[in-house]
């Protein structure tokens, strides 16, 4: 049963593969920007269903493996907002990425549903992906075939990265996010795995971190506009 549920994870993820190479190819920015966007929705499904499954079974216990799958999620939304500055999408690029959205989340919502551990051995496998993908972006920043810009100033701020900052940097910073999801995918798909939550706990501290920016920036707006 497992190396069926392996190929089944593997061929699901080679068939997204072969998507994004043809229509994208070495265009790695609007490549990011769409895969990203499918990135963001397995980690809002999965946490979504499990908790419902705490609500319907009334008991606890589940609320580490739900955290930390939205801070996953909450995750690769904020890759999304990075590369959406750098690639600036085109109308069609943002209907493919309708689309892509649409059909992505209700096909991972019914293969969660009848096999989560598939569905988190997919998700390594697309997260492993990933990371292939953003260290040939790299290579081609170091080879100089795409320019080091500056990094976005909300990938800045999100990582407290220093404000000089280049487009490799961050992209470092975003493979390394995506090599712990895909750990963490891999740990949930196994035995005994499949409840447990802090298992990545870098991605739950940056979620925090930054949620605790926005309420000081949001604070500290209100005092100023209810100063006389």
């Amino acid at each position: 049963m497992d190396s069926v549920s392996d190929f089944f994870a593997r061929s699901q993820t080679a068939f997204f593969r072969f998507f994004a190479d043809t229509f994208f190819a070495k265009r790695y920015g609007h490549r990011a920007v769409v895969l990203e966007t499918i990135a963001g929705v397995p980690g809002m499904v999965a946490g979504m269903w499990i908790h419902l499954k705490s609500l319907r079974s009334m008991k606890t216990g589940y609320g580490p493996l739900i955290r930390e799958l939205l801070a996953e999620a909450e995750n690769e939304r904020m890759h999304l907002m990075f590369f959406i500055e750098i690639a600036k999408p085109s109308r069609l690029e943002r209907t493919l990425i309708l689309i892509a959205q649409l059909v992505f989340w209700n096909y991972y919502f019914l293969l969660y549903v009848i096999a989560p551990k598939t569905a988190h051995k997919m998700i390594h496998y697309f997260e492993e992906e990933a990371v292939r993908s953003y260290t040939s972006y790299l290579a081609l920043i170091e080879d100089g075939e795409v320019e080091n810009i500056a990094a976005p100033q909300l990938a800045i701020d999100y990582y407290g990265l220093q404000q000089e900052a280049r487009l490799a940097d961050l992209i470092v910073r975003v493979r390394a996010d995506e090599q712990r999801h895909a750990d963490a995918n891999l740990a949930w798909a196994c035995d005994g795995q499949q409840e447990q939550g802090k298992i990545d706990r870098t991605t739950i501290h940056q979620m925090h971190r930054w949620t605790e920016r926005a309420n000081a920036e949001s604070a500290t707006e209100h005092t100023k506009q209810a100063a006389p």
